[in-house]
């Protein structure tokens, strides 16, 4: 008994131990990396949440931001486990395109998004696409009888080009897909140059002028629930659908977009350090500052997730049946 309480009291000082070292341990800064470029919606959601995060952090940490745009935003998430340093200083924002592109095309990316860190995500990714006003596209309708539609996107895997690959191949909506564009701050000022005909993205990032000025018209949401700012009578893709099969795929491919805007860190960081930056994520999004900031900048925050629960979706994503994923390789083609 004496031996069996001699062990008993030196697992809690160990217990105890652990504990008080990662509260004793300080960050001195974090660096935010987007891999995008400035004025999207992945940069808007980052730089909002840099104002915050430091304050639910040991240390009170300066927090930058830093973009870096490649590779359908790939590049930020493999610079976690390159160069950059593993001690929980970076953090890195990636469009969740990149989940569904290792899963459809794992002999191109040859990565899992479940060999990183989850932090967390800020909100779900509402996701809509629309037409510019001067086209002769105004309901979903229009769309499936145009001839040729064309659509921006960084690159393949990316959401828009998931979105927009799904309406060609599973709708058969003739969508000609331009690829290329550093992120959609560029495919906006594409679409008002007239190079683009439309686009898909989260509705949230569309400037507010255009919803004011009635410059764009949503033909299709792909989330179930309403959706700030859009009209009620939006169709669901969901919806639009014939066969449980396809209604399958299409959630399989729409799966990510509950981690809307994700953030990860290096699956190196050490476990203390991963829990107070998940514990400090919580806390930020959830600070009225934070909030009260969001609702001024039109940026919704719905369904947020925190790391643990982000790593459960993530595992499901990569479950799923081998067959249904064949059908989603052959959509995103």
């Amino acid at each position: 008994m004496r031996h069996a309480i001699r062990g008993l009291v030196a697992a809690c000082f160990v217990c105890l131990a652990a504990t008080a070292h990662a509260q004793s341990y300080e960050f001195k800064m974090i660096n935010l990396v987007v891999g995008a470029t400035t004025g999207g919606g992945y940069d808007a959601y980052t730089r909002l949440l840099a104002r915050s995060f430091g304050r639910y952090l040991p240390g009170n940490p300066t927090v930058i931001v830093q973009n870096m745009p490649g590779i359908g935003s790939l590049k930020a998430v493999l610079y976690l486990d390159a160069t950059a340093p593993k001690d929980g200083s970076v953090i890195t924002a990636f469009n969740p395109g990149v989940i569904v592109e290792s899963l459809v095309t794992p002999e191109k990316i040859n990565f899992k998004l479940s060999q990183v860190a989850w932090i967390g995500s800020i909100t779900a990714d509402l996701r809509v696409c629309y037409a510019w006003h001067s086209t002769d596209v105004k309901t979903w309708d229009d769309l499936i009888k145009r001839q040729n539609f064309n659509i921006g996107t960084q690159q393949t895997g990316s959401s828009s080009y998931n979105n927009a690959a799904t309406l060609k191949n599973l709708y058969g909506a003739k969508i000609k897909i331009i690829s290329g564009y550093p992120g959609s701050a560029e495919e906006r000022l594409a679409i008002e140059r007239g190079e683009l005909d439309g686009g898909c993205g989260a509705w949230s990032s569309n400037p507010p002028s255009w919803l004011a000025e009635n410059k764009i018209y949503p033909i299709v949401k792909f989330a179930p629930g309403p959706i700030p700012n859009l009209p009620d009578n939006v169709p669901f893709a969901g919806d639009l659908l014939k066969t449980d099969d396809d209604r399958t795929v299409l959630r399989l491919l729409t799966a990510a977009d509950a981690l809307g805007r994700p953030y990860i860190a290096s699956k190196s960081v050490p476990a203390d350090r991963l829990a107070l930056l998940r514990k400090g994520f919580d806390a930020a999004i959830k600070d009225p500052q934070f909030v009260a900031e969001a609702a001024r900048a039109d940026l919704p925050i719905v369904g947020s997730l925190d790391g643990v629960t982000s790593e459960k979706l993530i595992d499901e994503i990569y479950g799923a049946p081998e067959r249904l994923i064949e059908k989603a390789k052959e959509t995103v083609r």
